[in-house]
């Protein structure tokens, strides 16, 4: 009978863990990336034998030794980076917050042997003419894909949200000749979460609008004809690197540009730098929080002025 109790407080236990992970809030690509980083510790307390029946039991030394198992099976040290950032958010939705403290010296990179690693950018802002020469290419082979990587140019889109665009230009068309000042982006963003984008070249919005619905309608609606978005994608992407667009100039560097047009933007409308990142980051889809890691990512080095 204690036997069978036992086992029934370690499920709790897990179902617990589980649930804490799933309460941290966030969106729903976050919640199921922190729900399947729990069942990985859950797995390693099961492997080696832990057999917790609390939450509060859990110690630093489950922890460091989940988060060491993960180096020794060679994953990289950002995503065991990431994946302590779970742990620490799991712990404290749970009030466990001296365990929980980044400054915990026990879980620190020093003694998990992990080297720091850098967020900084890894791409250049794609510049006008740059564009102007792979759009030329990629327009001779499919017009599509043109467009589509015009869309991400001037509205600063992801790869999934400018082959996704299609089903968005007639609604932006409208929204722009209603003289709004940002565009709806809803299909393909991450999380799911819809954001409204600034327009901040209204002449060349339009123009990419016009470019994207000549295109559509001798497609039936369509800019890349495939039967899913993963073809699509993969459509795009083999045409924009055939263009050249590859390494530092890879298609996100669209985004990048687009970052810059944005602050210079912000900025002539006379707003402050922490404001400006804020937006910039709205524009980008990372929400109004996340305005020290676009300054970090998308502004590394870039020019101040």
């Amino acid at each position: 009978m204690s036997r069978k109790s036992s086992r029934s407080k370690v499920e709790v236990f897990r179902k617990s863990f589980i649930s804490l992970a799933r309460d941290c809030g966030g969106s729903y690509a976050t919640t199921a990336d922190r729900m399947r980083i729990a069942r990985y510790f859950l797995n390693y307390l099961q492997v080696n034998g832990i057999k917790l029946r609390q939450t509060g039991s859990i110690k630093t030394r489950h922890i460091s030794g989940y988060l060491l198992s993960r180096k020794e099976q060679g994953i990289s040290h950002r995503t065991i980076q990431n994946e302590r950032a779970v742990m620490r958010a799991i712990l404290e939705k749970d009030g466990r917050l001296k365990i929980a403290d980044p400054s915990n010296p026990l879980l620190s990179n020093e003694a998990l042997g992990l080297r720091d690693t850098c967020r900084d950018g890894k791409k250049i802002p794609l510049s006008q003419d740059e564009f102007n020469k792979a759009f030329s290419k990629v327009e001779k082979n499919n017009p599509g894909v043109a467009a589509v990587m015009q869309l991400s140019y001037v509205l600063g889109l992801r790869t999934k949200e400018a082959v996704q665009s299609c089903k968005s230009v007639n609604s932006w068309l409208r929204e722009l000749d209603s003289g709004h000042d940002s565009l709806l982006v809803v299909f393909g963003t991450k999380g799911g979460r819809p954001r409204d984008t600034t327009i901040i070249n209204r002449d060349a919005v339009k123009h990419a609008l016009i470019y994207a619905k000549n295109i559509m309608d001798k497609q039936n609606g369509k800019l890349i004809d495939r039967p899913n978005i993963k073809q699509a994608i993969n459509v795009y992407r083999y045409h924009v690197r055939k263009a050249g667009l590859s390494g530092v100039k890879a298609p996100h560097s669209m985004r990048y540009h687009f970052s810059q047009e944005a602050r210079q933007f912000y900025r002539k409308s006379g707003y402050g730098d922490k404001e400006i990142y804020a937006r910039v980051s709205m524009d980008l889809g990372h929400g109004d929080g996340r305005g020290r890691y676009v300054k970090q990512v998308y502004f590394k080095g870039a020019d101040e002025s």
